[in-house]
């Protein structure tokens, strides 16, 4: 047997209140699909990506680390939204602000070159906003990263 590559092909966030969380990514522009699946989870397109929304509980239970965690801490983790401009790193802070997430960090400069900001979403996901240098996007929005 040949070992594929692999890929990263869901991100699933564990979320306390399905709905709130669904009107936050639906507001940032994500598009929802799959809603045969009722209001247990809830599947978006993500660019090459699937982003899943579940309930934090029945996600912990899943991976079998029911209680390891709470929403309010840092879980080591971070989601990363990349811009070509800083204009575009501001306006996509504040599109996630505007959808009830909470402001972490203000766009800046960063030490690299790069602009940055941090909001976290509902549930206390942390986003990344940053146009970073050298890094580049195809015609459809997939990121490139440099050699």
């Amino acid at each position: 047997m040949t070992q594929r590559l692999p890929v990263l092909t869901v991100v699933t966030l564990g979320v306390r209140d399905m709905k709130q969380s669904v009107r936050f990514y639906e507001a940032l522009g994500f598009v929802r699909k799959v809603r045969a699946t009722g209001d247990e989870i809830a599947f978006f397109e993500a660019g090459g990506t699937v982003l899943a929304l579940w309930s934090w509980d029945k996600l912990a239970e899943d991976a079998a680390t029911a209680g390891a965690f709470t929403q309010d801490a840092f879980r080591g983790s971070t989601l990363a939204w990349n811009c070509e401009t800083d204009a575009q790193v501001d306006e996509a802070f504040a599109c996630g602000i505007a959808a009830g997430g909470k402001a972490m960090r203000q766009p800046e400069p960063t030490g690299y070159g790069g602009y940055r900001g941090y909001f976290a979403d509902p549930d206390g996901h942390i986003w990344e906003v940053v146009r970073a240098p050298g890094f580049g996007f195809t015609g459809d929005g997939r990121l490139v990263l440099p050699d």
